[in-house]
């Protein structure tokens, strides 16, 4: 079992940036970041291969999210730069998917507690 925690979350206004973070308790080889919006269905925002093979990214926030990770904290984070209202959402965390870079929720494993991000414009 590895246990996920996010931090980072928080209220920003349009065009600013917050940096999420995901401690892992254990090795994982695929993190994911998702995000759910209220009255909407939870979709992947961007993924990471943690052996460095890829990371993969929503359309919706390419050139805007970047995935990272440091290794030696078991931490993957994801910063968020120019923000904007829709990106307003519960973010969770998730690990070893069946296929790393799936977008299906489905095919995570792990999951954590999730975060707030608020972006007010």
């Amino acid at each position: 079992q590895v246990q996920l925690v996010e931090s980072g979350g928080g209220s920003v206004q349009a065009g600013g940036s917050l940096r999420l973070s995901c401690a892992a308790s254990g090795s994982t080889y695929c993190m994911a970041w998702f995000r759910q919006a209220p009255g909407k269905e939870r979709e992947g925002v961007a993924i990471m291969n943690t052996g460095g093979i890829g990371t993969y990214y929503a359309d919706s926030v390419k050139g805007r999210f970047t995935i990272s990770q440091d290794i030696a904290k078991k931490t993957v984070y994801l910063q968020m730069n120019s923000l904007k209202p829709e990106d307003t959402a519960m973010y969770y965390c998730a690990a070893d998917a069946l296929r790393c870079g799936s977008w299906s929720p489905l095919n995570y494993n792990y999951w954590g507690q999730g975060t707030q991000v608020t972006v007010s414009s």
